[in-house]
C-alpha cells in the first residue's frame, strides 16, 4: 500500500529502524518475535510492525498487542479471528491485524486515526504450536505534512511562499538558494506559525522575497519526528521587470523523511508552465 499526503506504510515493506529490533526469547519452547515501527502521524493510519517464525497451523496462532499503562488490550487475534472483548476503549474501532498475512508470520498492527496519546511502549506477544515469544517497541506520535510552494506577487517583487499545514511538535523552517554557478544567493524570509483548530498542530508559512530566475530554492521543514524538503528550480525569460518570472520550465521535487531510519521518498515533476504559481507535489512512503 502507498499513501498520498499521509504516513501509510505497507505491512510487507516495513521500514528499517535506526536501532536494532528488540526481541525477547524466553523458555525452552520459544519463538523469535521482532518488532519495529516509525512515528505515527496524527489523524492518519500507522503500522506497528511485528513478525514471528511462521506456523502452518492457523488455529494455533494467537497474537496479543498491549500498551504499557493501559488496562485493556490494544488488540487480540487468535484462531484466525479477532477477539476484542478485552480491548481497551481507547482503541476500539481503530485497530486491525492483516489476517491474510498472519500465516506467513506477520503480526503487525494497523492503527487508524492516530492520536497524540497513542505514543508509548507496546508489546507484541505471539503464541504458536512451536512456542511463544514477545517483542517490545517504543512508539512516537506527531504531525507532519508535505509543504506546498507557490509564487506571490507583491510590491517587493516576486515572493515564494512555503506552507506546511500540519506539524507537531513545532518545526523549524529554513530556506537555501543557489544560482547556476553554485553560489549561495542572498535571501530574506518571514516565517509565521498559526495554531490549527484542533489546538494541537501548527501551520507554518514562510515568505522568501525577491526571488530571481535561473536559481534553485529549497524550503526545509523539520521537527523531531520528520523532515520535508521542497526543491524548486526557477527558470525562464526575464520580461518587463528583472524579478518577474516569465514563460519557462518548472521543476518541483519533494523529499520526505520520517526520522528513526525510514528511507526518504523522493518524487519529482517537470512540466511547461506560464508561471511558477501553484506547483504541485505528491508523496509515496513505503
Amino acid at each position: 500500500m502507498t499513501a498520498t499526503g499521509q504516513s501509510g506504510l505497507s505491512p510487507g515493506l516495513l521500514p528499517h529502524p535506526s536501532q536494532p529490533p528488540c526481541s525477547l526469547l524466553a523458555g525452552k519452547h520459544s519463538i523469535s518475535v521482532t518488532a519495529l515501527t516509525s512515528p505515527g502521524n496524527i489523524g492518519q493510519r500507522s503500522i506497528l510492525g511485528c513478525s514471528f517464525q511462521p506456523d502452518i497451523r492457523m488455529d494455533s496462532i494467537a497474537i496479543q498487542w498491549a500498551k504499557e499503562g493501559v488496562a485493556g488490550l490494544v488488540h487480540e487475534f487468535k484462531a484466525g479471528k479477532d477477539h476484542l472483548q478485552e480491548q481497551d476503549p481507547s482503541f476500539q474501532g481503530r485497530t486491525a491485524v492483516f489476517a491474510d498475512q498472519v500465516i506467513g508470520g506477520n503480526a503487525s498492527l494497523e492503527l487508524r486515526d492516530v492520536q497524540l496519546s497513542d505514543a508509548g511502549t507496546y508489546q507484541c506477544s505471539v503464541t504458536t504450536a512451536r512456542g511463544s515469544g514477545a517483542a517490545v517497541l517504543q512508539y512516537r506520535t506527531g504531525a507532519f505534512s508535505i509543504p506546498v510552494v507557490q509564487v506571490e506577487k507583491s510590491s517587493r517583487g516576486d515572493t515564494l511562499q512555503c506552507e506546511a499545514p500540519h506539524w507537531f511538535p513545532r518545526p523549524a523552517m529554513r530556506w537555501t538558494a543557489y544560482g547556476d554557478t553554485g553560489e549561495h544567493l542572498p535571501h530574506a524570509a518571514n516565517t509565521s506559525y498559526e495554531l490549527n483548530p484542533e489546538n494541537t498542530t501548527v501551520k507554518v508559512v514562510s515568505l522568501l522575497h525577491n526571488i530571481t530566475a535561473n536559481a534553485t530554492y529549497i524550503c526545509v521543514v523539520e521537527n523531531s519526528i520528520a523532515k520535508a524538503m521542497v526543491n524548486i528550480r526557477v527558470t525562464g525569460r526575464v520580461q518587463q521587470h528583472p524579478e518577474t518570472i516569465g514563460t519557462g520550465e518548472r521543476r518541483v521535487s519533494v523529499v520526505f523523511l520520517v526520522h528513526q531510519g525510514v528511507p526518504a521518498a523522493a518524487v519529482s515533476g517537470k512540466e511547461k508552465t506560464e508561471s511558477m504559481a501553484n506547483p504541485t507535489s505528491s508523496l509515496s512512503l513505503g
